[in-house]
């Protein structure tokens, strides 16, 4: 091994100084200047076509690279947006909330939406409020736009909130303007419209109309929004039409409202119950 690297040594330097002896040769032979100009112009352009590929391959990378950083500043960018956005949001949210406690004649007690369950027929959410913030069974949750729901279920810390999207959700509304009543109710369907039922079909109604609580039940309080009038359709055989709503406030969106602290008359409470425990 060790007579094998001579000979490759001696190879080598041999090879070298072929290379030299055929440079000084050439230069022998090409001693005029326009025979080196040639040389030159020749070994200008065999560069010239060895670099073009290796700088579009540097070229090439150095995009591959800029292109990451565009990237990333894209990333990053894309979620400053966002976290902007979701903070416009939540003040005009914020806003539009004080605004409501500033005009409202009624006791409120803010709370936060903690929890949502929107997916079935019997739906509920969760506050974080309850017996310790003095709110009871029945008391309503509303915004700035208009009624959430009701409370059904109280703890020390939370209550559960039925809205109107629920199966077994029954709202006394009128027609804002009018005295003519009806049912405000959920048929399990369409997550984004309401029905008002049992109202006169001789009385008309434009769409965009508000429909807002009575307060004719003892239930809740009046002047609610609840939805605005998207159209009517007559009643078969009946004397009454039902109008379908588009409800004001987006459950899916809400993170905030107040409860009203809202009791129901007990004179009336005991009058009904007197009614249905003699004549039912």
């Amino acid at each position: 091994m060790p007579a094998l690297i001579d000979r490759l040594g001696d190879a080598r330097d041999h090879f070298i100084t072929a290379i030299i002896l055929v440079f000084g040769v050439t230069l022998v032979i090409f001693k005029n200047e326009g025979a080196l100009n040639n040389i030159r112009r020749i070994t200008l352009t065999t560069f010239s076509y060895v670099e073009r590929p290796i700088s579009r391959i540097q070229t090439y990378r150095n995009a591959l690279q800029t292109n990451e950083e565009l990237r990333r500043q894209n990333i990053e960018l894309l979620d400053e947006v966002s976290r902007l956005r979701s903070a416009r949001y939540e003040n005009d949210q914020l806003r539009s909330l004080l605004g409501y406690r500033d005009s409202s004649s009624y006791q409120l007690s803010p709370v936060m939406v903690t929890g949502k369950e929107l997916t079935g027929i019997n739906n509920f959410m969760t506050i974080n409020a309850g017996m310790n913030a003095e709110l009871e069974v029945g008391m309503p949750l509303v915004n700035s736009q208009g009624f959430i729901g009701r409370i059904i279920l109280t703890s020390r810390n939370h209550s559960l909130i039925m809205p109107y999207i629920d199966i077994r959700s029954r709202i006394s509304a009128k027609i804002q303007g009018l005295e003519t009543g009806g049912i405000v109710s959920w048929n399990g369907q369409r997550m984004d419209e309401l029905l008002m039922s049992n109202f006169p079909i001789d009385v008309k109604v434009d769409s965009g109309a508000v429909v807002e609580t009575s307060g004719l039940s003892n239930e809740l309080p009046p002047n609610i929004p609840i939805g605005v009038i998207i159209r009517s359709e007559p009643d078969p055989g009946k004397d009454t039409q039902t109008l379908y709503l588009r409800p004001m406030v987006n459950l899916f969106d809400i993170s905030e409202g107040f409860v009203i602290r809202f009791t129901a008359d007990t004179a009336m409470t005991r009058l009904r119950r007197m009614y249905q425990e003699n004549f039912q």
